[in-house]
């Protein structure tokens, strides 16, 4: 019988990325998600609804997003349900689903404003980037057209 674990995701974070590490070293982060989902009623009034959705990302990737996002940050995430099963300290069963990330994708903000920043100093500062890239202080100047590598 075939079978498919995917999930595609696509939010904004409800608090700012968790990361710990394993006894052997592999960074642990853990994301909580908010998707909002806005339709028409029957009878004809706008309603949102809000699913939130917890998200564990592995090694690098966790860091990554420790260092570049914050609370309110919009996120596409790709990978897989994940049930985790444990026992409480009074010997109860406990569980929960949840994402386990393949791939975290940072996205931007509409109209600039902050979500992704640069890595964190010491002092938990960081300049916004956008783009990665840096500006032009003038504009390309005209190459003549037998100059144009192609």
């Amino acid at each position: 019988m075939a079978s498919l674990n995917k999930v595609l995701l696509m939010g904004n974070l409800t608090r700012d990325p968790e990361v710990r590490h394993t006894p052997k070293g592999t960074a642990v982060g853990d994301l909580a998600m908010a998707i909002n989902m806005t339709y028409k009623a029957q009878d004809g009034t706008e309603k949102e609804e809000v699913c939130y959705v917890d998200v564990v990302v592995w090694g690098r990737q966790a860091e990554t997003c420790r260092d570049y996002l914050t609370k309110g940050a919009p996120v596409f995430v790709e990978g897989r349900l994940q049930l985790d099963q444990w026992e409480g300290p009074e010997g109860e069963k406990k569980s929960r689903m949840r994402v386990r990330a393949d791939r975290v994708q940072f996205l931007s903000r509409s109209g600039g404003g902050g979500g992704a920043r640069g890595p964190r100093s010491s002092d938990g500062g960081g300049a916004p980037s956008e783009g990665g890239a840096p500006k032009q202080a003038s504009p390309p100047r005209d190459l003549p057209e037998d100059d144009v590598p192609f």
